[in-house]
Parts: C-alpha cells; structure tokens; sequence
C-alpha cells in the first residue's frame, strides 16, 4: 500500500511538471510554446533578441526568479519552440496581443512583466495597448529604442573593440543603421570578438550559447523578419513619462549592447532605477546585484 502511494505521488508530481508546459493556439492558429513555473505573482518573460527565446534564462536564472514570481516563459511566434504565422505577420501589435491570448489562456487577471534587451521594445508596445492587465514592469538591460543604442553604443564600441575606424558613422535612417550593424558585427566575427558586446568573457558567451544546442529544430523566422519592419524603430523613450506603473529599470555600466547612458531618457514617474556593474547579461554575470535590486523592487511596491 505504501508502495502504491509513492508511486501515486510520484505520478502526480510528474503530471503537475507537465501540466506547466504546453501550446496555447492564438486567434490567427499560431502555437506559442509556454511554461509555467514558480509560486507568486504571475510574470511574463518578454524575451530579447529579437528571436532569443526564453529557454536560456529558464535554465540560467529561473530558479531565482521562481522564488520570488510564477514565472510564464514565452516563446513569441517565430521563435524557438513556437510556429510562426501563415502570412508572416511578425507585427508589434500583434506580438502585443499574442501576450494578452496567452494571459486569456491561463486565466491570470494581471500580471507583472519581465523584459530583457529588446523585450524593452515589446514591454513598451504591449503596456501602451493594454496596460490595464499590468501590474508592473521590470525591465533589465532594456532598449527602448534600437536608434539609440545602436547608434549611440553598439556600433561605435564595436568597432572600438575591433580596432577599427569606423568609416561611417551610424546615422540617418533605418537603413543606413542595419547596414552598419551588419558590418560590425561582421567584423566583430571575423576576429572572435562578437562576445564582448555583452559579456565580460568568451566562456560566458559559450555558456548562454550552449543552451541553444539542447532546443531541437529551433524556429528562427522572427529573428529574420523584426529589424526590417518600421515600428520596431520607434522611440519608446518618448511615452515612459505617460506610464504610471511601477517599473524597475536595472541597467548595466559595461552593457555596451543597450549603451550605459541609455537610462538618461528614460523618464517614468514611479520608478526605480537601479545601476550594476555589469554588462549585458546580469542574469549570468552578477547575479547577487539582480537579486537585491528585485528584492527592493518587490519590498518598495508590495508585491508578494
């Protein structure tokens, strides 16, 4: 009998594990992959890249963060384990609603989002949209908007990093932006440096990277389709004073992939903001610093 119960258990334990882990079909038949874990307020991970999916910090950095929220891990459509649109639309809007679906779909009345690197962009569209199924945001190493800190950080360091006289500066529009990433980044490839961008060494790099290898038949048309579609360019700078939410703005001095000024625009009315020593990737490299800055972000607006 004893033997039955733990097996029971067992079972139990096994279905609940998996239970947290499905597809959610939205209304234009797009299957988003999404995982539940974690106890206390409900937090959507709005992945960077764009195209980076939410399996890395899942492994990285998801037993902090399922201390202290339960955490809802997306793949947007395009990306990762999710399928991608028929008729290819990657648009703003309709990642935006993507979000609400799946909030729809698991029954959670509000919730919190946490965003990284160009999930900035994103936070910043959906809470715009749709504020009233927010309760706060937390935004670490964002952009808020990609002309800047391409323009402003990413391309000048690296070409810095390269050792390489930038023969054209990074300015006008969209376009000319692209082709001067491209050409940095291309560089940057070409003498084993791309890893500076975000970490503070190569080891760290093949860290993150080695998560990608254990994600079979990865999806990456989103990746391909954002930087080429127009509202992905706008300045979300220019609407944080309109947003009264309670947001963490956690940002990098080394983080030359967001830029270490990139904070000075940033101008919402009930916010924290909190500076790190560190790059791009906190969540790898200074965890105890995170820690403590969502610790004070949950202790000053009262979220259990």
């Amino acid at each position: 009998m004893k033997r039955l119960c733990t097996l029971a258990a067992l079972f139990t334990l096994l279905f609940t594990a998996r239970a947290q882990e499905r597809y959610i079909l939205t209304s234009d038949s797009v299957s988003l992959y999404v995982k539940v874990k974690g106890k206390g307020q409900p937090c959507l991970y709005i992945h960077g890249g764009p195209g980076a999916g939410s399996y890395w910090l899942e492994k990285l950095y998801g037993d902090q963060l399922e201390q202290h929220f339960q955490m809802i891990y997306l793949d947007q459509r395009g990306v990762g384990r999710s399928s991608s649109p028929k008729d290819h639309n990657f648009a703003i809007d309709r990642v935006a609603k993507d979000f609400e679906e799946v909030r729809q779909a698991l029954g959670i009345k509000q919730w919190l989002t946490l965003g990284h690197s160009f999930g900035g962009v994103l936070q910043m569209d959906y809470v715009g949209r749709y504020q009233q199924s927010i309760q706060g945001l937390l935004m670490i190493n964002c952009t808020l908007s990609l002309h800047d800190s391409f323009r402003e950080s990413w391309i000048p360091k690296a070409y810095e990093f390269a050792g390489v006289k930038n023969p054209m500066p990074a300015t006008g529009d969209t376009v000319a932006v692209v082709k001067r990433l491209m050409d940095a980044i291309g560089i940057l490839r070409q003498k084993e440096l791309i890893w500076k961008m975000a970490f503070a060494s190569p080891d760290n790099a093949k860290t993150l990277d080695a998560t990608y290898t254990e994600i079979p038949n990865w999806n990456g048309d989103f990746s391909a389709a954002a930087l080429g579609i127009n509202d992905y360019w706008n300045d979300y700078r220019k609407s944080t004073a309109r947003i009264k939410l309670p947001v963490l703005f956690f940002y990098g001095t080394n983080d030359w992939s967001i830029g270490p000024q990139h904070y000075k625009g940033v101008h919402f009315p009930n916010s924290m903001l909190y500076e790190s020593r560190v790059g791009h990737m906190p969540f790898l490299e200074n965890k105890a610093d995170l820690e403590k800055a969502i610790r004070s972000f949950k202790a000053k607006y009262k979220f259990s």
